[in-house]
């Protein structure tokens, strides 16, 4: 429903195009109780996790729960893309006027990419509320969520799957260094550092790495790894 409309845009703004479907979803959750079994607080829990037969509750279980699916789906993507509807997708990526005249099908390409990111997407949202979570509730997903699973993208890097990786890693990573190094820094100059000044550079400091992507690297961190990668077979020898 919502891939057809955003099949005339293309690149960023597809992804900010899909951010109408999270305000539809939040007036949906909101509005029907069937989506939350009609519980009076809106909230949905599930209590005696298991997965085939093994008890979900420590958070051991959850995170060997969720590396298994993890690696399970980042194989599956990686023969995606290998296969010939992966082989469609990047035609469609980089030039569609040219994808289509050499017989892909441009509808067919963007609602398969559309609907297998989606469900990837999905199984991850169920890890979250209900593994990591514990309970759902529409207000748990809001708007913030999103542009930080966007910057994700952005930063590691658009149409590639180890950039996913690096994207997410950078978005969790950063904060909690922050945390560590703006505090040293400060006593350092003999300046308190509050948490929420952190809080503040934090959002400053993804803002300018975001324009500084999008302006000089727009591949992201993938891309740099590519690079640095090649460089380093060739050292110290380079030709």
């Amino acid at each position: 429903m919502f891939g057809l409309p955003s099949l005339r845009v293309k690149g960023l703004y597809l992804a900010v195009a899909t951010l109408a479907a999270q305000f539809f979803s939040d007036w949906m959750f909101l509005r029907i109780k069937w989506f939350t079994n009609d519980s009076p607080s809106g909230s949905v829990s599930v209590s005696g996790l298991q997965f085939m037969g093994f008890p979900i509750e420590t958070p051991y279980s959850k995170y060997l729960l969720c590396l298994s699916i993890l690696v399970v789906l980042g194989l599956l993507a990686k023969n995606l893309v290998r296969s010939a509807i992966g082989r469609e997708w990047m035609a469609i990526r980089d030039m569609d006027v040219a994808a289509a005249v050499i017989g892909i099908r441009p509808m067919y390409a963007k609602l398969t990419a559309f609907a297998v990111s989606s469900f990837i997407i999905g199984v991850a949202g169920a890890l979250w509320g209900f593994v990591y979570l514990g309970s759902w509730e529409p207000a748990a997903f809001s708007v913030e969520m999103s542009f930080r699973l966007l910057f994700m993208v952005i930063i590691g890097g658009m149409g590639s799957i180890m950039g996913a990786f690096f994207g997410a890693a950078f978005i969790v990573l950063l904060p909690i260094a922050l945390n560590q190094f703006l505090p040293l820094v400060g006593a350092l100059f003999g300046i308190e550092v509050s948490t929420s000044g952190i809080s503040h550079a934090e959002l400053i400091i993804f803002g300018a790495l975001i324009v500084w992507f999008l302006i000089v690297e727009p591949h992201g961190l993938a891309k740099l790894w590519s690079t640095t990668k090649q460089k380093l077979r060739l050292w110290p020898f380079p030709h």
